[in-house]
């Protein structure tokens, strides 16, 4: 047998390539946004700076809060989603990773068959019955020249990198759940304590001003508005009575432990415990996981338009069988029935009707739509931080004006008390003067917990605690692991 010398093979191989299936241009890239540029404005400022910890509900040193979180994150329905995701993803790129390099399997067949007497084999072949059989092992190496399997494991990586970012994004929107729910309740129980005592100073009021319109020193009108507002706190009573039914529910769907949530007591509300940090920038996409997602998308769209192009160059691969064939099954293990097939293949796309095109254009429309999803989730991540941030800052600011109100109505109550000591003054009076006085706790309580909620809001915004390096890839170290 004659073989081409590599001189005149070289042009064949140049022909072959300049009549493959033209690729054609990406016109419409879509530039992807900076978040390095990423800032907050200038009058958005708060005491506290710095980035939330990983485990950050435990600054509030809550025993009741860490218990709900432990059962949280380990029986919560919704992170059993995103890990049942997680290992999809992770399937799907090890399977990815299989189809990449040599593949040898070991087969045997047993072909029983009956030869026409009249086709192209006449008698005696033809007319009679025959069984082949075949035992051995198929190869096959597919030499990846262009990187098509190297683009499509690297965008299968990039999913599963995503897929683990989204399962820490659901942890953090899981935990932040948790305790703002679980605030709220405590807000919801520190109120119905505060207005019990409101009513029972009002009660109190009512006795006082009933005795006086009794002995015709107070008009009737009096003793009914101090009724009327007894009736309207234990109105406010029953309704938060009502919502604390309901965040009790909620944090028992949360958390999904009913021992937990059915063992919670009144707690007094803690002081908030997030900050802000001095710049953001390109810190923010290591620290917001939903970020991380959205890059991960991006860079696997990018591999897919790699694996897409490659689809257009030539395939090489190599095909090989070596075992024994025989239609004597009683000599099929002979030295004479052996049989080895090496069978080199070479395929070049000429004319595919379109199909590798519509697959091109498809991986371009993806890339433009991950990159623009990622730009939006920069945009939505720098509002959240400033929305948050201004929450906590205008409640910070609403709690000085309340301080001064405060200590204003304490000097009116203290006038009033030394005046009732004095006898100056009636019973009657000093307890109309107390009233003020639960009413600013209720607003101090209702303050204070909007504080709490719009302190997790703003550690939430921040990422939460998580840390990504922006350049690595976690999913790759763990599959390796797995792997090893």
């Amino acid at each position: 047998m004659k073989y081409l010398p590599l001189k005149r093979m070289a042009p064949l191989a140049l022909a072959l390539l300049a009549g493959c299936a033209f690729m054609p241009k990406d016109d419409a890239v879509l530039p992807q946004r900076d978040i390095a540029s990423a800032e907050l404005p200038k009058h958005i400022k708060l005491a506290r700076e710095g980035w939330p910890e990983a485990r950050w509900w435990t600054a509030y040193r809550d025993p009741q809060l860490d218990a709900l979180m432990n059962a949280a994150i380990k029986d919560a329905p919704s992170l059993a989603t995103a890990e049942a995701r997680l290992k999809s993803a992770r399937a799907a790129l090890l399977q990815q990773r299989a189809a990449d390099g040599i593949t040898v399997d070991f087969n045997a067949q047993v072909d029983r068959q009956y030869i026409s007497a009249t086709g192209l084999f006449p008698p005696p072949i033809g007319g009679e019955w025959y069984t082949e059989g075949k035992v051995g092992f198929n190869g096959n190496w597919d030499f990846d020249f262009w990187g098509k399997n190297r683009a499509r494991v690297a965008a299968t990586l990039g999913e599963a990198n995503a897929r683990l970012a989204e399962s820490a994004s659901a942890e953090q929107a899981l935990a932040a759940a948790v305790t703002q729910s679980y605030f709220n309740l405590q807000a919801d129980w520190a109120r119905q304590a505060n207005f019990a005592r409101e009513r029972q100073t009002q009660a109190e009021l009512a006795a006082t001003r009933k005795k006086l319109v009794a002995q015709g020193l107070a008009a009737i009108d009096t003793q009914k508005r101090v009724e009327a507002d007894v009736a309207a706190t234990e109105q406010k009573i029953a309704a938060l009575d009502s919502a604390a039914v309901r965040e009790r529910e909620a944090l028992r769907a949360l958390v999904g432990g009913d021992a937990v949530v059915d063992g919670l007591k009144p707690q007094a509300l803690p002081q908030g415990v997030g900050g802000l940090p001095k710049t953001l920038g390109i810190e923010l996409l290591a620290r917001r996981p939903d970020l991380q997602a959205a890059r991960w998308r991006v860079e696997a769209s990018m591999n897919q338009i790699d694996a897409a192009k490659a689809a257009y160059y030539p395939t090489v691969n190599l095909n090989l069988f070596a075992g024994f064939d025989t239609i004597s099954m009683s000599d099929l293990f002979d030295r004479g029935s052996r049989q080895i097939n090496l069978i080199p293949n070479f395929t070049l796309p000429i004319f595919e009707n379109g199909r590798l095109d519509a697959q091109l254009h498809g991986a371009n429309a993806q890339r433009s739509a991950a990159i623009a999803d990622y730009n939006q989730s920069v945009l939505n991540a720098v509002r959240d931080v400033a929305q948050g941030a201004a929450a906590v800052q205008g409640i910070e600011r609403e709690g000085d004006a309340l301080k001064r109100n405060r200590a204003a109505t304490d000097a009116v109550y203290a006038s009033t008390q030394k005046r009732f000591k004095q006898g100056l003054t009636d019973r009657g009076s000093l307890l109309a003067a107390e009233l003020p006085l639960r009413g600013l706790d209720d607003q101090t309580l209702q303050l204070q917990s909007q504080r709490l909620i719009a302190d997790v809001a703003l550690i939430k915004a921040l990422g939460g605690g998580y840390r990504a390096d922006p350049g690595s890839s976690t999913e790759q170290a763990h599959v390796e692991q797995q792997k090893n």
